[in-house]
């Protein structure tokens, strides 16, 4: 695969910050994403994510999975979303999220935080923490966890939802139909 960067805002259960994502596609299907405060120039980098296909997750040891998290809940529930960049109208932004949305259904993330900027740290102090994602409907208010992005960015998740209802993710590995760590 080539490299491509994209910018792919993801919201923390932990105070509903804006993360920015700068991601950058490494080896195979594995995605590299630096995790940033929010998408301004002077946003803090809190962490990294790693994405990795469905095939390689299997590979991996069930000790090890229990580490990762499925990405199917984040862009279903339209949580997930990929800012439209100058150049390009509504109905070309929106074909092209699509298109990445169906990539991203299938892949599986690691997460990292090592500054708890939500704690009103101003250092990255302690260890870093394993963070996880929300992957259903009860844990997080989404109208209350999305309103500023949608605000933002003019866009609103449950239009999102809508427009990937048709996505068919691969089934969820049964280790990962619990809240990852980090989140509860």
């Amino acid at each position: 695969m080539s490299k491509r960067r994209t910018i792919v805002p993801m919201f923390a259960k932990v105070d509903h910050p804006c993360i920015g994502y700068a991601a950058a596609h490494a080896k195979g299907y594995t995605i590299e994403c630096l995790i940033y405060t929010s998408h301004e120039q002077d946003a803090k980098l809190i962490g990294v994510e790693y994405m990795v296909s469905k095939d390689i997750y299997d590979s991996f040891e069930p000790e090890e999975q229990k580490l990762w998290h499925s990405h199917e809940y984040e862009v279903k529930s339209g949580m997930l979303i990929l800012p439209k960049p100058a150049g390009y109208t509504d109905k070309e932004w929106e074909a092209a999220e699509l298109q990445a949305m169906e990539e991203i259904i299938h892949l599986y993330g690691k997460t990292w935080h090592f500054w708890q900027v939500d704690a009103g740290h101003e250092y990255p102090l302690g260890h870093p923490v394993l963070m996880g994602s929300a992957i259903n409907a009860d844990q997080l208010d989404l109208n209350t966890a999305m309103g500023k992005r949608n605000k933002t960015f003019g866009v609103h998740h449950e239009e999102k939802a809508e427009a990937r209802k048709d996505l068919q993710p691969h089934s969820i590995h049964p280790s990962k139909t619990f809240l990852v760590l980090g989140c509860g």
